[in-house]
């Protein structure tokens, strides 16, 4: 009887507090232990995915802000080239390419500011070794289909960059006043 009475307290038990009498008995974690840690895991997942989200859209809101900076430098270099009178010449007009030194060595660049173009080859190399001496223009000849040879620097490919290293080019001395951008399409 006593084997039945207490068997009979156990379903009692069992039954009105559930499986938690029996975990706490054996040491485990009961349900509502259970349900908290799985909200935990829950809120945690949340905040990754929301901390994902947020990152997404803060690289997203740079790359607008940099296109739109990347515009208005562009708008602006266009302007100095316009207000300044500087000539912009495509390669095709002279004859193409026939040799580019840049290209051979370095990859060269979009725009080129160029400080002179040459019939005489040595005049080419004498202003090409003097602007190498002044510091690093990536200074460099190309020969044209026409036969005349170009000194040219700061290869780049944006139009604000060719800009920029125009202005910095006629803060030199050897700097003449004509200078102009080849544009290397």
């Amino acid at each position: 009887m006593r084997k039945s009475v207490l068997m009979f307290i156990l379903v009692a038990m069992v039954s009105v507090t559930g499986c938690d009498f029996l975990r706490v008995v054996a040491g485990r974690p009961t349900s509502k232990d259970i349900e908290r840690k799985r909200l935990e895991i829950i809120r945690a997942e949340e905040a990754a995915l929301q901390a994902r989200l947020d990152s997404i859209a803060r690289v997203e809101a740079e790359a607008v802000e940099k296109q739109r900076r990347e515009k208005e430098d562009s708008v602006a270099a266009h302007a100095y080239i316009s207000d300044n009178q500087i000539v912009v010449i495509d390669v095709a007009r002279l004859g193409g390419v026939v040799r580019d030194e840049l290209q051979e060595d370095l990859g060269g660049g979009r725009y080129r500011v160029v400080l002179g173009s040459f019939r005489d080859r040595r005049n080419a190399v004498s202003l090409c070794g003097r602007l190498t001496e002044l510091g690093d223009f990536n200074a460099h000849m190309i020969t044209f289909g026409n036969g005349m040879v170009a000194v040219a620097a700061c290869p780049v490919d944006r139009v604000q960059d060719v800009v920029n290293g125009m202005k910095e080019l006629k803060n030199q001395p050897l700097c003449p006043a004509d200078v102009w951008i080849l544009k290397c399409e």
